[in-house]
């Protein structure tokens, strides 16, 4: 499964591609320069139980680390996952 990021200048998102097929994807909202907004995370039905909202997340993750940024996950799926791995909360917005 490969994830890709489309961004621009107030909002992006993370899509979850397999054999070119759309198996989820993340929407984000930027607040400011250094955080963004989680605000939708949607799996197609084909790929339920594949732990594909998981990896869209974990996604988001690698990004805000690689970006020194923070996150404020409002989608209740996205902060479900920063609530089960406490090993992520140095890019939750405080």
């Amino acid at each position: 499964m490969e994830i890709q990021q489309i961004n621009d200048i107030k909002r992006g998102y993370f899509e979850a591609l397999e054999d070119g097929k759309e198996g989820g994807k993340m929407t984000y909202t930027w607040a400011g320069d250094s955080k963004f907004i989680i605000d939708h995370t949607e799996v197609s039905p084909d790929f339920n139980g594949k732990g594909v909202g998981k990896k869209l997340v974990m996604a988001s993750v690698d990004y805000a680390r690689a970006n020194n940024l923070k996150i404020i996950p409002l989608c209740p799926f996205a902060k479900s996952v920063f609530d089960k791995v406490p090993e992520i909360h140095d890019v939750l917005f405080s």
